[in-house]
């Protein structure tokens, strides 16, 4: 890679009016490179670009289509160790982290690949005689895709395939912390057989080239994943033209561990559910509400389990918790450990900064017990290495407790009651719930999004896609007496 990294615009690698450095979180010496800087005007060649492109390739037959992301998604596969390495270098991610997630986003290209093919419609015979009704779907147009730094290859990737599947163009704006994802993903992509202007890499920061993509007439949907607050300026700009737009944001998620639950299992769950990614992510158990008969015993095994992970350099062979993702971020969780401790929290083990022999953004992973819901640090989304235990005495209130939320991605229970697992799984206030298993990981080829404050509009992934890259059309054709 070149110290300068380019946009893709129409077709064309171009420079911007300005550009950034890309700095490892691992060891704040290394600069993995500069990135290139959109300007308004290049947004705009981006996207009148896409308006000719896409037209050709909603007309590109299905199996041409179907070819190009088998081939995108074969290549993201094929070289999973190195983009791998070179996302967990800028993001900080342990390497075998990062190498699964390029893996997974080529499998959304290969999931989306098939998907080409088995687009279908419906027939009807109309209440009026001699008429035949047919419905099908067709593409949006030009799909505007803002996503983040936490899975910026993954969570690109499950937006981008599909948009591309259906037959749209895309205009791409990834994160300003992981640029050099954005370019090793748009170098795939950019070789393919397809239009030029068809896939466009714009980057910039938020407040510029997202704000002005959000108001644009020329996009016909968005999607976004990013915070709340960010998600409502994206909403009000869509809205004012009528475009489609779906929004994955914060959480808030709750992992229930009751009296009869399997110890080994709840603690592995809650561990991995909350410190994995370095509790960058919006499916963190960051609320752990634990029966009191076992309380003790729990927080004694998860003080254990949080006290024995290795923070370290995320391409170092060992490290189970990478840096967080940037100064910013670890200033942040910093202030969230004191405030914990001001609202009554007892640290029962991490929640410091470490300096280690590389130069980084490094936090031990804290566990919190003494929690209630009336808390900041149990109400606002952290994402951080931070988990907080809430002690409560029955199912009923620990259901109550789980669905005291503003948010209502994912939520969980460890149990070996068949029958409070089936109540749970129907009554909890989420998107996604995990019986037996952490709150992170999910499936692709099946819907995945949340209630209330975490997410609004069509679900994302599997076939449920298609609601937001896709617009009904209903024909009534009269063919007249033969």
């Amino acid at each position: 890679m070149s110290n300068l990294s380019n946009n893709f615009i129409a077709g064309d690698w171009v420079k911007g009016s300005s550009s950034i450095s890309n700095i490892n979180p691992s060891d704040t010496n290394d600069v993995i490179g500069e990135y290139a800087q959109a300007n308004n005007a290049q947004l705009e060649d981006a996207l009148n670009s896409s308006q000719i492109a896409q037209k050709h390739w909603a007309a590109t037959g299905l199996e041409q289509r179907q070819a190009v992301l088998m081939k995108i998604g074969e290549e993201m596969m094929a070289r999973s160790a190195e983009l791998g390495e070179l996302l967990s270098r800028e993001e900080g991610k342990p390497v075998a982290e990062g190498k699964g997630e390029i893996y997974r986003a080529g499998q959304f290209f290969t999931y989306y690949a098939a998907e080409v093919l088995r687009q279908s419609g419906d027939t009807a015979d109309s209440v009026r005689p001699n008429i035949e009704i047919d419905v099908r779907r067709e593409a949006m147009g030009t799909v505007a895709i803002i996503s983040p730094w936490n899975f910026p290859t993954a969570t690109a990737s499950w937006k981008i395939a599909p948009a591309l599947a259906f037959g749209n163009a895309v205009i791409w704006k990834p994160a300003n912390l992981t640029p050099a994802s954005a370019v090793a993903l748009t170098e795939i992509i950019a070789k393919q057989d397809i239009p030029k202007g068809l896939f466009n890499l714009v980057m910039g920061s938020g407040s510029s080239i997202g704000q002005a993509l959000a108001e644009s007439p020329k996009v016909h949907a968005i999607s976004f994943t990013g915070s709340y607050d960010v998600g409502l300026q994206i909403a009000g700009a869509a809205a004012k033209n009528l475009t489609k737009f779906q929004l994955e944001l914060g959480s808030k998620n709750p992992l229930v561990v009751m009296d009869d639950a399997d110890i080994d299992v709840a603690v592995a769950a809650a561990t991995g559910g909350a410190f994995g990614s370095t509790g960058q992510k919006c499916t963190a158990s960051s609320r752990l509400v634990v029966h009191a008969s076992i309380h003790d015993e729990f927080v004694d095994r998860m003080s254990q389990s949080t006290s024995a992970l290795k923070v370290g350099h995320a391409l170092h062979e060992g490290t189970q918790i990478g840096p967080v993702a940037s100064q910013q971020q670890l200033d942040s969780n910093l202030k969230y450990m004191s405030l914990a401790k001001e609202e009554g929290c007892e640290i029962v083990c991490g929640g410091e900064k470490l300096e280690l022999d590389n130069p980084g953004f490094y936090m031990q992973p804290a566990l919190l017990v003494g929690g209630n819901n009336t808390m900041r640090v149990n109400r606002e989304e952290l994402f951080a290495p931070m988990s907080c235990v809430i002690k409560v005495a029955d199912y009923d209130e620990a259901l109550s407790v789980a669905n005291d939320t503003d948010f209502g991605l994912v939520s969980g229970i460890i149990t070996q009651s068949l029958s409070r697992a089936s109540h749970f799984r129907r009554n909890a206030e989420s998107g996604c719930v995990m019986v037996n298993l952490p709150t992170a990981g999910t499936d692709y080829h099946v819907p995945f999004g949340g209630r209330k404050n975490s997410s609004f509009g069509p679900r994302e992934q599997g076939s449920y896609a298609k609601e937001l890259y896709t617009q009904v059309k209903t024909s009534y054709i009269s063919s007249g007496n033969p």
